[in-house]
């Protein structure tokens, strides 16, 4: 086959043509620190790349979730703490009033902090964190003590159908955020408190004995959601760990696939490079401009 000036030409510029794409290539993987830019450039890596990055994209949704119910448990358990410390506060002014050589003006006296800590107990049920109502299960929307004086529960707080508030934590778990809204504010706390503050504005010390136990009684019910809630903190912190370390390996994987080996592509663009220059001085030397250089 007789080969002419005009294939030799054009092979050579298809040729540095194809040269400078390769190293178009490397030099984009070195700007983006990637190994392809579009998916034309490998559609394997690309698809693998949008399976892994949703796995990312839930395991951060999931921190994010974790994170709420951080929030939601460490409010709960800062309210459950601060009325417990209000009622033992109460059974000491109950056990002060009690006592025989108290007058009627010391207990009205009594009665008025009672009654103050009554207000800060009716507070803290009312809780809210961004909006939204901690101690009323799924009814955020509403108070669980709506009204104040004397203290009222609102009439579905024993109802079971919003008594858990559950956050996803993982594919098909969840775990559930908040305090049972009946077991810690309910009426009878509240109905024992505002009683013994009428037994001693009454100056009625027989009357505190079996208010005392009651008393007693729903101290007992803090400490046993208290409990309850710092079981569950536990098995928060030890998923939290999990998914932390599910957000490593994703990051990983997703790096494996997409990110360029810098060094090897600094190689192969300064392999690339010295091939390009050889192949312009060899186009030099072939495509000579005149019948009488090819005879010199």
């Amino acid at each position: 086959m007789r080969i002419t000036q005009s294939m030799l030409s054009s092979n050579s510029l298809k040729n540095l043509s194809e040269s400078y794409r390769r190293m178009g290539t490397y030099q984009d993987q070195l700007a983006t620190g990637k190994k392809i830019t579009k998916p034309s450039d490998d559609p394997v890596v690309a698809m693998k790349g949008m399976f892994y990055r949703s796995n990312l994209t839930e395991v951060e949704q999931y921190k994010r979730n974790l994170s709420e119910l951080y929030l939601w448990m460490e409010n709960s358990e800062a309210g459950i703490e601060q009325a417990n410390n209000g009622l033992q506060r109460v059974r000491e002014l109950v056990i002060q009033g009690k006592n025989g050589s108290m007058s009627p003006t010391d207990r009205e006296a009594v009665a008025r902090e009672v009654e103050q800590i009554k207000d800060d107990l009716v507070q803290v049920a009312n809780t809210q964190v961004s909006g939204r109502y901690i101690f009323h299960g799924t009814d955020t929307d509403h108070p669980p003590v709506p009204t104040e004086n004397p203290p009222k529960v609102a009439a579905n707080l024993a109802d079971p159908a919003i008594k858990a508030y559950k956050v996803e934590i993982s594919r098909g778990v969840s775990l559930t955020a908040n305090v049972d809204p009946n077991g810690v504010f309910n009426q009878e706390l509240f109905d024992v408190v505002q009683e013994i503050q009428t037994a001693l504005e009454d100056d009625k010390a027989g009357d505190l004995d079996p208010l005392l136990e009651r008393l007693d009684g729903a101290m007992d019910n803090l400490s046993s959601e208290r409990s309850e809630l710092g079981a569950r903190y536990n098995r928060l912190e030890m998923i939290d760990d999990r998914i932390a370390q599910q957000e490593v390996m994703a990051n990983r994987v997703l790096s494996d696939n997409e990110d360029a080996d810098i060094e090897r592509v600094i190689t192969d663009l300064k392999t690339q490079e010295s091939v390009h220059r050889a192949a312009l001085g060899v186009g030099a030397r072939i495509l000579q401009p005149t019948l009488l250089d090819f005879l010199r």
